[in-house]
This record gives C-alpha cells, structure tokens and sequence, in this order.
C-alpha cells in the first residue's frame, strides 16, 4: 500500500481498543507511524506521561493528534448517595474526556512537534446535546470538548492545524458497554438508523483517515456525524 504518511506521526490518546485502536490501525496501513497512549491507571493524564511522550517524538513530526479518552463517571444525578454523581466525579470526567485534549495540544505546540499542516481531532458523542440516561458527566465533557473544539479551530489555524470533532453514532465499544441499558441503546440506535446496522469502529476510522489527508486540510471547526444517518431520526 502506497506510503502517504513517510516520516510523520500519529498520536493516538486512548487508542487501547474501541476507535481509538481501529483509527490506530487505519492510519499505519496507509504509512503513518503511530505512538498510542493507552489509559489503563489514567496514564495518558499524568503529567510525567506527557513529557515521557514528547521527549520520545521528533520535532515537527505529529501530523495528527487522535483524542480517544473514553474515561469518566455514568452515575445518575439522582440515587442512593454512595451511588449518585458528586462533584469530584463531574470534574475528573471532564477533565480526562475534554481538557485533556486541550492540555495535551498545548503542550505538543510548545515542544514544536506538530507538522506545519497538523490535524488535530477529538471523538464526541450525540450526547453533547441530548439528555441520556446517566450521561450526566460524559455530556458535560463532550460539551467542554466541542466548545473547545471551536476556538482551537480559530486560535490554531494560523499554525497551519485543523481541529475537528468526530461524532460516531453508536459503536459497541467497551467504553460503550460500560453505559447503563447499553444494549437497549444499541438496539435502538440499529432501529432508527436508515441502514439498519450500527456504526462500526472501522466506519469511524475510514473518517479520521479521510481527515488525515491533504485533500482534508480545509475542514476545520467541524462536528462530522459518521453515523450513517442515525441521528437524523
């Protein structure tokens, strides 16, 4: 397969399994070396991480920065008190599906790592703006992640790097799996979608790949729904 990616580098936060992981794949069989920083222990929020990594890649090298962080709290607003959302969790979770990003670009753009045409993408969700059960705190990061999505697209731009959103429709993922009523969610996401199927890892990673492409560097501030339509219903 023709070499598109020679000597540049995609970096992959959360890229353990689910999208992360087939987005990962997609880009290797197309040239693009990958460093993938899994989160098992929240690793890819430490800071010695960050700098472990940054030391680790040449400079001006990342042509693509992949925000796959799928860590946070699917408590109701409303329970038993051991068992309901609480602040702490709020915070964590926004900060490990949404700031993170933010504290990882930055830090990429002060050690000049990113290429002169970088992209820069995160994964949202179509809870950034529905009210599902016990989605509480994954919304109010997707929220975060998107708002800040839309001024890294305008501050970055003059550095040449595009920044978008991915919002999947639904994927049986294991960040997925772990949602309360998921497999009724699944259900009837395969219900209301025009093809009749869910989403799969691999459709999510075909649009990152697309994204990664010279012919995509004018994209940028986007939320692109590859869903197959589900969310139209």
């Amino acid at each position: 397969m023709e070499n598109e990616f020679r000597d540049q580098w995609a970096l992959v936060l959360g890229g353990s399994s689910g999208l992360g992981l087939a987005s990962a794949k997609k880009l290797a069989q197309h040239g693009m070396n990958v460093c993938i920083v899994k989160t098992f222990h929240l690793d890819a929020l430490k800071q010695e991480t960050i700098s472990e990594v940054i030391a680790a890649l040449p400079k001006k090298s990342v042509q693509l920065l992949l925000h796959s962080i799928a860590k946070g709290s699917v408590k109701p607003l409303l329970g038993a008190p051991e068992g309901q959302l609480t602040t702490e969790d709020l915070t964590i979770t926004i900060h490990a599906m949404g700031i993170s990003w933010f504290d990882w670009t930055q830090q990429l753009i002060a050690a000049d790592l990113f290429t002169a045409n970088a992209r820069n993408i995160a994964f949202t969700s179509e809870g950034n703006t529905k009210a599902l059960k016990h989605y509480g705190a994954v919304s109010a990061a997707k929220a975060t992640l998107e708002a800040l999505m839309r001024q890294m697209a305008v501050e970055y731009a003059p550095l040449g790097m595009s920044t978008n959103c991915i919002q999947a429709g639904v994927t049986q993922t294991k960040s997925f799996q772990m949602i309360p009523g998921s497999e009724e969610i699944a259900a009837f996401a395969k219900h209301r979608n025009p093809y009749k199927r869910l989403t799969a890892a691999s459709d999510v990673a075909n649009a990152v790949y697309l994204l990664a492409r010279d012919e995509g560097a004018w994209i940028n501030g986007t939320v692109l729904k590859v869903d197959g339509g589900e969310s139209l219903r």
